[in-house]
């Protein structure tokens, strides 16, 4: 091979082989994902890990022990990925605590009775574990472990905390010591759950009212502290993927949630109307961002959105300018929530400053007025209902519809129009806006719009997007919407 053959080949190679790892590497290899696993999710999470780093060579680590112990570990360390707890109240703690971010569902639990095959002792009521004579009980720790906290729960709730608790042989870390004991015949019952029962085939799992009443959810969440929240999310979403994680959940015995279906950078389809946007654009920005999702916004007037829709368009979630056109649409939702409410303004133009002080004036002689479209914008069907009610005339004053309340403000801007009735969000969008115009208040009760969020029924990333509404109203989302001039509706 000549020289300059040989040239050739190495860059080829020089500009491809990136490429190449690329292609076989999905994501980049970097520092190891802690994390802090309840020791009932032992069997399954250990399988998930496994087959994650070998379809995606992202080494988990798994640190097992009770659910309050792992709580504090994480708080005292300030280290750590993800926490997945027996029992959402840990969760809620470290939420609490600033500790953990999101959380996502994986499973129920329930509490119950575990006593060796054939229940020799013939026990049958948590009455039992206080009246039975020579009963060897073991217990979890309430400090330590879920199932020892929810024991403790309950037993207080029945007033048999003091008499079942003072003959325990012992209070152990994690409900797998628990079980073990019961399997090794170091003690006769143990409250368990039912999950941990199914994965010993020497137990016998005794269901009681007490617990039965309240099942408990197993969710994992984000800690505060993960180097890349990305990635964090990534995997907590893989562990909780119907046709991933959750097999094995199930496999296992476990009662899974119905989770999201598996995508490495899932792409959410998230319709909305125009005037949310300034509003929830800087919110959407940090979510895409820290989940490293795809999210494919479509904004525009609600009524061109609703005949997408109708037309057989399924958005993965839909926030819309008024309840009116969610009704439209609510057979393909589920039920929305009402997050804020936006009042109609009449946006007038400084060079007739004083001329236009109400409703009416908008028909006065020579007057140049913009209008939303009544069919493609739940602003445009407000406001023929608001003039119908108020018995105003446009006539020849209304100079063009509009599909959103932006472009009726672009064009009083720009001088085309005198006025025009717009959401209080649009006149505040741009702060220049109000350097040319100024804002009259309508002041009557059907100027005002409300705005449902909801989920679609078909949709395969349901969690997802329930993260994305949680992120829109957060906090610093609910800011954005007062600053925008948006009430605020949504109720805890």
């Amino acid at each position: 091979m000549n020289r300059a053959k040989v040239v050739f080949w190495i860059l080829v190679a020089c500009l491809l082989g990136p490429l190449f790892i690329l292609i076989i590497t999905p994501y980049e290899k970097g520092d190891p994902l802690l994390v802090y696993c309840a020791a009932g999710m032992r069997k399954p999470m250990a399988v998930i890990a496994r087959k994650y780093e070998e379809q995606y060579g992202v080494k988990v680590e798994l640190q097992f022990a009770g659910s309050g112990t792992l709580l504090a570990n994480a708080e005292a360390s300030g280290k750590g990925d993800l926490y997945l707890a027996g029992d959402m109240s840990y969760i809620r703690i470290g939420q609490e605590k600033g500790l953990v971010r999101e959380a996502l569902a994986a499973c129920h639990l329930t509490a119950g009775l575990a006593v060796r095959q054939g229940n020799p002792l013939k026990i049958s009521s948590l009455a039992d574990l206080s009246t039975h004579p020579d009963l060897r009980i073991v217990i979890a720790n309430p400090e330590a472990a879920s199932i020892g906290k929810f024991t403790k729960k309950i037993l207080n709730k029945n007033g048999l905390w003091d008499a079942i608790s003072s003959k325990a042989l012992a209070m152990k870390p994690t409900v797998n010591e628990v079980a073990n004991d019961v399997k090794l015949g170091a003690a006769d019952v143990a409250v368990i759950w039912d999950a941990v029962a199914n994965q010993y085939p020497e137990l016998q799992f005794i269901n009681v009212a007490e617990f039965d009443g309240e099942s408990k959810k197993v969710a994992i969440g984000v800690l505060d502290s993960a180097n890349v929240p990305s990635d964090a999310l990534r995997f907590a979403r893989y562990a909780t993927a119907r046709d991933e994680g959750l097999e094995f959940f199930s496999e296992m015995g476990y009662r899974v949630v119905e989770g999201d279906k598996w995508q490495s950078q899932p792409e959410l389809l998230f319709f909305s109307g125009a005037m949310l946007n300034p509003a929830i654009r800087d919110s959407m920005a940090r979510f895409k961002e820290r989940e490293g999702v795809n999210l494919k916004f479509v904004p525009n007037g609600c009524g061109i959105l609703v005949s997408q829709m109708k037309a057989g368009a399924r958005p993965d979630a839909y926030f819309s300018c008024d309840v009116s056109f969610m009704e439209e649409v609510e057979a393909f939702f589920s039920k929305p929530k009402t997050v804020s409410s936006n009042d109609m303004v009449i946006l007038v133009s400084n060079d007739v400053r004083g001329k236009i002080r109400k409703l009416s004036d908008l028909s006065l002689p020579g007057m140049r007025v913009g209008l939303a479209h009544p069919e493609n914008s739940a602003l445009g069907a407000l406001t023929v209902r608001l003039l119908e009610n108020e018995k105003v005339e446009i006539g020849d004053n209304k100079e063009l519809d509009s599909a959103t309340g932006d472009f009726l403000v672009n064009q009083l801007r720009a001088g085309s129009l005198d006025a025009v009735i717009v959401y209080r969000s649009n006149a505040k969008a741009n702060p220049a806006t109000l350097k040319g115009a100024h804002i009259v208040d309508i002041n009557n009760d059907m100027a005002i719009a409300r705005q449902p969020f909801a989920i679609g029924l078909n949709s395969d990333h349901k969690h997802l997007a329930s993260r994305l509404f949680r992120a829109l109203v957060n906090d610093m989302g609910r800011k954005q919407f007062l600053d925008y001039g948006f009430e605020w509706e949504l109720s805890e």
